[in-house]
């Protein structure tokens, strides 16, 4: 009987396992299913009217865009910008306003896309949080928007400051009119991607600092805005089986760049994007002024860009693949030269260079085969974009032609040259695979800073370039401008 008896109870054991695992498995089954079902719905696409699978889209759109916040610092009402976006006013936001003051700008400067946010600020003389309530798991886009005006409120020698968002620090003693000058613009935003807020609350805390004396912090404007995650496990270069799980980290958009194309505002990104800017990157380009440039392309009428399964539209708008620089005709040319973009970073940070790709010119692999590196290690031998894009093409066919792909490549940077630093990244025509056209090609750059173990992402304040001629170059000049 002892004996039955235990058998039984192994018996029921087992059968309550089973029916555990069985529900599991139900779920699974039906997730399938559903998932069956939706793309029996998607077969029907061209039938019928598609409402379902577009309702089910603009739900998930209007979910993401209840959890937007766009806030104008120092605003006592809401205001709307000149793309047509709201800005509610921080006070509804602020833990405790006693400790600030607004400020009001005497004047905007031309170059600024929208007076605002950026024609109000929010004044801290000490600590001070904006509390906002989060309920997505999604990663946050969060951007800081900064107009370094002075005015008898505001006095731009006196703001050194941080700002912290819950464990992660974004700024450490940020001079926003440090910024600005060195980059040569009269605003400054800061991106930068957070992970999922688990807490479901997002504290953004501002902190005067303690050098020097008597200082304050400002704010123009603040967004929030629920982001996909475009990013993964990237390989570290320079070390050998070494990768980082970028996916677990928070990051700062260094540069975002159309490669060969033009500047792309936020209202241009593609939908889900996140209202990204994209800059164009002639700036950042290095070498020979007779090759640097390279040459620039665009897709004829004839070219489709197509997204392949695998690449979301979120991760690039057209534009960015439409566009690409490549180095030229002359293969002798080519294969003595390099096509290299430079970008300052700050020192002892990991960083994840995305590059886009998406040849329009090209059919077949091996036509266009080229290496990469970055700060003089290799990153890629053999890249083949046609080859790559073929082989994820997903349905589109067998070329690769138009189908958008990205690589992400992982770089640390520590400290050799007093605090600053590059990243270079640079591509060279592959001479090993005889392609059949020595070149290479780039359609879009993003540089995204990773945090620190201490979750900082605060770097120094850049030094802005003071050009100091000598007495014999100006008389130079000079000589040179009267003789001509």
């Amino acid at each position: 009987m002892i004996s039955n008896t235990k058998i039984l109870c192994i018996l029921i054991l087992l059968s309550l396992s089973l029916n555990t695992i069985h529900v599991l498995a139900g779920d699974s089954d039906k997730k399938d299913s559903d998932e069956k079902d939706k793309d029996s719905d998607s077969d029907q696409k061209d039938k019928d009217s598609g409402s379902d699978s577009k309702e089910d889209s603009h739900s998930k759109k209007d979910s993401d865009e209840s959890e937007l916040f766009l806030i104008s610092c120092g605003s006592p009402e809401e205001v709307t910008d000149s793309e047509g976006r709201k800005w509610a006013p921080d006070s509804k936001f602020l833990a405790c306003s006693d400790n600030s003051s607004t400020a009001k700008a005497d004047s905007i400067d031309p170059t600024i896309p929208s007076e605002e946010p950026y024609g109000s600020a929010r004044i801290f003389n000490t600590t001070s949080s904006y509390n906002l309530s989060v309920t997505t798991k999604k990663r946050l886009w969060i951007r800081l928007h900064f107009y370094p005006f002075s005015n008898d409120c505001l006095n731009q020698t006196r703001a050194y400051f941080s700002v912290v968002a819950n464990e992660f620090t974004l700024l450490n003693n940020f001079s926003a009119a440090t910024t600005a000058e060195a980059l040569t613009e009269a605003y400054v935003v800061k991106e930068f991607s957070l992970t999922p807020v688990t807490s479901g609350k997002l504290n953004i805390t501002i902190t005067p600092s303690q050098q020097p004396e008597n200082t304050i912090a400002f704010l123009n404007g603040i967004e929030v805005i629920p982001m996909p995650d475009i990013f993964k496990t990237t390989p570290l270069v320079g070390f050998v089986d070494q990768t980082i799980e970028v996916q677990n980290s928070s990051v700062q958009t260094m540069y975002r760049l159309n490669i060969g194309g033009n500047f792309i505002p936020p209202t241009e990104d593609s939908e889900g994007g996140g209202n990204r800017t994209w800059h164009e990157d002639s700036g950042y380009l290095i070498g020979a002024p007779t090759t640097k440039f390279g040459i620039t392309g665009e897709a004829n009428g004839n070219v489709t860009i197509k997204y392949p399964g695998d690449v979301p539209e979120y991760i690039a708008p057209l534009a960015v693949y439409n566009t690409g620089r490549s180095m030229g005709p002359s293969p002798n040319v080519n294969l003595n030269t390099n096509l290299t973009w430079h970008f300052d970073v700050d020192v002892n940070f990991t960083y994840v260079v995305r590059l886009h790709f998406c040849d329009f010119e090209l059919e077949m692999a091996n036509q266009r085969v080229f290496d990469i590196f970055l700060n003089n290690h290799t990153a890629q031998q053999g890249a083949d974009v046609i080859g790559w894009a073929g082989s994820s093409a997903h349905g589109h066919g067998s070329s690769g032609q138009g189908i958008p792909v990205y690589k992400d490549y992982a770089i640390y940077v520590n400290d050799r040259n007093n605090g600053i630093e590059q990243v270079w990244v640079a591509l060279h025509p592959n001479e090993e695979m005889k392609p059949e056209y020595y070149d290479s090609l780039l359609n879009g750059l993003e540089v995204f800073k990773i945090n620190d173990t201490c979750g900082n992402l605060g770097g120094q304040n850049p030094v802005p370039v003071r050009h100091c001629y000598t007495n014999e170059f100006l008389t130079k000049k000079g000589d040179d401008e009267n003789s001509s």
